[in-house]
């Protein structure tokens, strides 16, 4: 019998598993301060569609600090200033960004292989940057019950990826913790959301972002030439729904968007139907010796106010400025993992506790409604007086802990 080959193994200063937005942002800095980082991306590209396309002013403040908005920008995008909603027949205004401390004071609307191709790019400058994809983080090693690095598949055999810090960034269903044994708790969500595109016409102007009517809500992102849609549904239903019938879900989005009646026929089957199952949950401890876990790997958020992949950037700002110096040393502890919990908490839960008050006092409601769905008076009282719509764009844009990008302090290319 021929033995298997030996995996092959790289050695570098820090393993990242997943290559979202928080593990190539985090790739990004860390190489950029001179760490050397192994970026494992389990897909052969980043072409998937119904991801957050959300890039709120803390991201792009981010990539500003970093002297790459301008060409960032150059990507394709849409650009919103202001929010607003409609309940009903009734549209309200609810957050202005145009007074934010910030460079950049607007939500862009970009595909998220947009945004991470970018990253992707202008991590390559660096020779301490690699991006490995199609190779699948399978087991964790450990070695004196640390966390020594992982174990990948790849096109090419397995792989070894031996470094002393591990950072788990694979999303909401993330293996990685798992393997970890850190313990999850979930928050609840009484909501799932069925993701699909619908086409954008050019006379299609100052569509309110999100749709409240009895029953549903639904949320339109502007994308070029369509919109990714989000219809907002009761926690497991979507077998329900399925069982009515494309022809009864089609009639549904004509109630609540009448304007897209005749273009509702562009679903032509449930594979043009996307689901979602939303989780809002967050671990006790996100490290333990070797490894630490940031962005939806560490907390999952709901879609509300499209924040999630924005905190994920602010995790891996906070990351790199805490573990870029002690990496490029050589002496990353424990300690130092710990401290990435500490900093990111306190914003994490600040967030999910505004999304859960939400859910609770608005989605549920809304989803279990017969009738026309009443304006909260929070919301009245916004739409009323434009000042107070400045501090809903606060917390969307920016959240209450802004991470300033300080890794090029460490090395200089």
């Amino acid at each position: 019998m021929t033995a298997a080959p030996a995996p092959r193994r790289i050695d570098t200063d820090c393993c990242i598993a997943g290559g979202g937005p928080a593990g190539i942002m985090l790739g990004y800095l860390l190489a950029r301060a001179g760490v050397r980082v192994v970026v494992l991306e389990k897909h052969a590209d980043f072409l998937r569609d119904f991801r957050g396309d959300t890039v709120h002013p803390s991201t792009l403040e981010v990539i500003y600090q970093l002297g790459l908005l301008d060409s960032f920008l150059e990507r394709p995008h849409d650009q919103a200033d202001r929010l607003a909603g409609q309940f009903g027949d009734t549209t309200v205004q609810i957050a202005d960004f145009r007074h934010l401390p910030t460079h950049a004071r607007f939500i862009a609307f970009m595909p998220q292989w947009e945004f991470l191709n970018f990253l992707a790019e202008e991590g390559g400058r660096f020779k301490e940057f690699t991006l490995l994809m199609q190779a699948r983080a399978d087991e964790l090693i450990f070695e004196d019950d640390r966390v020594a690095g992982v174990r990948a598949s790849t096109p090419d055999g397995p792989l070894e990826i031996r470094a002393p810090v591990t950072v788990g960034a694979d999303g909401r269903q993330s293996l990685i913790r798992e393997l970890a044994g850190l313990k999850i708790e979930d928050l609840g969500a009484p909501m799932d959301v069925l993701w699909m595109r619908l086409p954008r016409r050019p006379d299609d102007a100052n569509i309110p972002l999100g749709r409240i009517v009895a029953g549903a809500i639904f949320v339109m992102l502007v994308r070029g030439d369509y919109f990714q849609c989000a219809y907002v549904v009761p926690k497991g239903s979507f077998e329900t729904i399925r069982d009515k019938g494309l022809p009864a879900f089609r009639d549904s989005v004509a109630r609540i968007v009448p304007f897209m009646a005749d273009r509702v026929d562009a679903l032509a089957s449930w594979d043009d139907v996307k689901l979602l199952t939303v989780a809002v949950d967050r671990l006790r401890e996100w490290a333990r010796p070797g490894l630490v876990c940031i962005g939806d790997a560490a907390h999952a958020m709901s879609p509300i106010g499209g924040v999630g992949i924005n905190l994920a950037i602010q995790d891996a700002v906070a990351t790199a400025n805490i573990l870029a110096a002690p990496l490029a040393a050589g002496r990353a502890g424990f300690a130092d993992l710990e401290r990435v919990q500490r900093r990111r908490e306190t914003p994490t839960r600040f967030i999910q506790a505004i999304q859960l008050f939400l859910q609770n006092r608005m989605v549920t409601p809304t989803l279990a409604a017969t009738g026309s769905p009443p304006i909260p008076w929070p919301v009245k009282l916004i739409n009323r007086f434009a000042l107070l719509q400045r501090l809903p764009a606060r917390v969307i844009g920016l959240g209450i802990r802004f991470e300033r990008v300080r890794t090029g302090d460490v090395h200089s290319h």
